[in-house]
């Protein structure tokens, strides 16, 4: 399980001062992505036109580079504003299949400090219902602390 006091620490020691995105997200995907033996994919999707997400900083095997608002866990998650949990991704009826071995997904948007959708937080992990709300609500406070 993933210390979140400690993880949220070293993010925000790692990341005080420095405005660029990117290496924010980059920064941001890799200290979770090995905070945990869950986490298989982890990284964002950042919005670059209207209703459009292409892959930003991650760590893991290959992602897709591109995912619209309408398709998908990560396209909903942006359309909707929420978070979603998937505990399986096969009962998910429109889950784009970036990697075949991925069981079950955790996508969370985050927003800059002006209320601008700036993409979504998408980890993905090759177990069945890897991921819970406790997941969900730290690393959303994470997220928040660093973009907002």
């Amino acid at each position: 399980m993933v210390d979140y006091k400690n993880l949220s620490r070293t993010i925000s020691s790692l990341t005080k001062g420095e405005t660029d995105k990117i290496s924010l997200m980059a920064t941001i995907a890799c200290e979770i992505h090995h905070s945990d033996n869950r986490f298989d994919w982890t990284g964002f999707y950042r919005v670059v036109s209207p209703n459009m997400l292409k892959i930003g900083p991650y760590q893991g095997k290959h992602g897709c580079l591109s995912i619209p608002f309408s398709r998908g866990v990560c396209g909903l998650a942006a359309s909707t504003g929420k978070f979603q949990l998937v505990s399986n991704v096969a009962e998910f009826s429109d889950h784009i299949a970036c990697s075949s071995s991925t069981q079950s997904e955790l996508v969370i948007p985050f927003w800059d400090g002006d209320k601008n959708l700036l993409g979504v937080f998408d980890i993905d992990s090759d177990c069945l219902d890897a991921f819970t709300i406790r997941d969900a609500e730290n690393l959303n406070n994470i997220l928040c602390r660093v973009f907002s």
